[in-house]
């Protein structure tokens, strides 16, 4: 007689939720990461046709504007505070009032957010002498810098619609078309910046154009996702619909939470006017960060945001403490040996990638060393996206926005002090420190709320992710000394060197977490193998 074959254990409903979020997260990462790469492309465009120039100062000051509103009224506040809403009614309500929720908070969100845009453009001087005070001795540089503030002011808009589509598809667990919606903005600023100036006066203008152009197309991409599952909202003026209140409670205290980073980043552009490059450094170096911070961190922090509201409005706070402890392991395995590798391929890195046309060896240098100094919180720039995510889940947006009051008043003090020294370098270093402090709160707030998180799981992963870091350390380490990277030409093989330095150093990190039979690592591996049906 034949026997049976053994039975398999099934996976636990918890390592389901793991294995969701982890593929959640890998839709969203593979997006990102396809953005980022056109956004470096876009990047080197700009470097090549701008350099660190005057127009590319100006440029990126005004683009800072819209941006900073841009997280306060759309991938900041309003979607942290929309999807815990409005996965609650979809799990308690029918699907009218789902409906009607999306409708009225579509339709007060495009009211609001046109008046702000209109009063922005009107207001476009005032803002950019507050964002710029060391613009003014250049009065050329700050008029400039009015106009394109006020091409760029109606992406706020078409950005803040596109967040409402993402928050309503992430919920129901829709990634893929709110995750690739930004290589549209890429995409409409590259062309844009080589079709349009050559033919233009101030031949900045068209990347200014192609920021608003891109941000209507980024909200145009999403919605046959909504109409294929049948939440495509529509115009229904009620402010006073409860759900939307409750959104909008949550919504004041955490347009400062979330908002922290680029609140800092504001800090830093405004202390950065008083240097040459000042702006522009700071943007590619924060370009750099943003990378695996928007690929993994930002990924998986937007992956988790629907699980822990789920767990949160059933009353599983023991599945949300292991939720969270999850996402923090995840991130400390993906940010930690970003971090190590950024720190010492600095220079390579922002060499290959914008040292070209007018961006010179100097302006390599000092974007190296803004890089040195945002790489060390990168770890915490991830981290706040994780434990940010579990307060909005239980929907407390008070804490969040304390902590980063106090985020941002750090910040200041730290951007004054340490900038005389190290000049624009200092203040990214300043908001590097900023995320520390502001993590440290909320840790340690979470924490008590929480009665733990599993930390010893946690411990034990961070000392993985360490011993893992140590052959590609040495690897970057070998690289970064090789003595190529100032030589301006040989562009192909030193591609090559760089390329065969990542592959060596993720491979040799990925071999040490096999070695120690890394938790992390079998996730990863048992969702590529899921993915491919084996």
């Amino acid at each position: 007689m034949s026997q049976a074959p053994p039975s398999v254990a099934s996976p636990s409903p918890q390592q389901d939720e793991h294995h969701s979020v982890v593929k959640a997260a890998g839709v969203i990462g593979a997006g990102t990461f396809a953005s980022r790469i056109l956004g470096f492309i876009r990047d080197m465009v700009l470097a090549r046709l701008f350099g660190a120039t005057p127009a590319a100062d100006a440029f990126f000051v005004a683009f800072r504007v819209p941006s900073l509103l841009r997280e306060l009224f759309a991938e900041g506040s309003m979607s942290s505070a929309f999807i815990p809403v409005f996965t609650e009614y979809r799990t308690t309500r029918g699907k009218q009032e789902v409906w009607d929720l999306a409708s009225a908070v579509f339709t007060t969100l495009l009211t609001v957010v046109t008046l702000v845009t209109v009063m922005g453009m009107l207001a476009a001087p005032w803002l950019v002498q507050l964002l710029a005070p060391g613009f003014e001795d250049h009065p050329g540089k700050l008029a400039l810098t009015t106009m394109l503030a006020r091409i760029m002011f109606p992406y706020l808009l078409f950005i803040s619609l596109a967040a409402l589509a993402m928050g309503i598809l992430n919920s129901v667990r829709a990634f893929a078309a709110p995750a690739f919606s930004p290589l549209f903005l890429n995409l409409s600023i590259i062309g844009c910046s080589l079709g349009l100036s050559p033919l233009l006066e101030e031949p900045i203008i068209a990347a200014a154009i192609g920021v608003t152009v891109g941000g209507a197309a980024q909200f145009a991409m999403q919605l046959p996702s909504l109409r294929r599952r049948g939440l495509l909202f529509g115009f229904r003026f009620n402010p006073g619909h409860p759900g939307l209140r409750r959104i909008g409670r949550l919504m004041v205290p955490s347009l400062v939470g979330l908002s922290v980073t680029q609140i800092n980043l504001t800090v830093s552009t405004v202390l950065g006017s008083f240097f040459s490059g000042g702006p522009t450094y700071l943007f590619y170096g924060m370009r750099l960060i943003q990378f695996p911070l928007g690929v993994f961190g930002v990924a998986l922090g937007m992956a988790i945001l629907p699980t822990l509201s789920a767990q949160a409005a059933k009353g599983a706070l023991d599945e949300l403490r292991t939720t969270l402890g999850f996402g923090l392991r995840m991130i400390l395995f993906i940010m930690v040996p970003a971090m190590v590798g950024l720190i010492l391929l600095r220079v390579p890195i922002v060499h290959l990638f914008f040292e070209h046309g007018t961006f010179t060896a100097q302006d390599t240098a000092e974007t190296a060393l803004t890089v040195l100094c945002y790489a060390v919180g990168l770890w915490a720039f991830g981290g706040v996206r994780i434990i940010v995510s579990a307060f909005y889940s239980l929907q407390d947006t008070t804490t969040p926005a304390v902590s980063a009051a106090i985020a941002v008043t750090a910040n200041i003090l730290f951007s004054l002090t340490l900038m005389v020294p190290l000049g624009a370098a200092g203040l990214a270093l300043a908001t590097a420190l900023a995320a520390m402090v502001n993590g440290g709160i909320l840790v340690t707030v979470l924490n008590r709320r929480l009665g733990g998180v599993e930390w010893s799981s946690v411990g034990r992963s961070s000392l993985r992710v360490l011993a893992a870091c140590v052959p590609m350390a040495l690897v970057c380490w070998w690289t970064a000394g090789a003595g190529v990277w100032g030589q301006p030409d040989e562009w192909l093989s030193k591609s090559g060197l760089l390329c065969t330095a990542i592959v060596l150093s993720v491979g040799g990190y990925v071999a040490v977490h096999a070695l120690l039979r890394s938790q992390e690592l079998d996730v990863v591996r048992d969702m590529i193998r899921r993915k491919f049906g084996r």
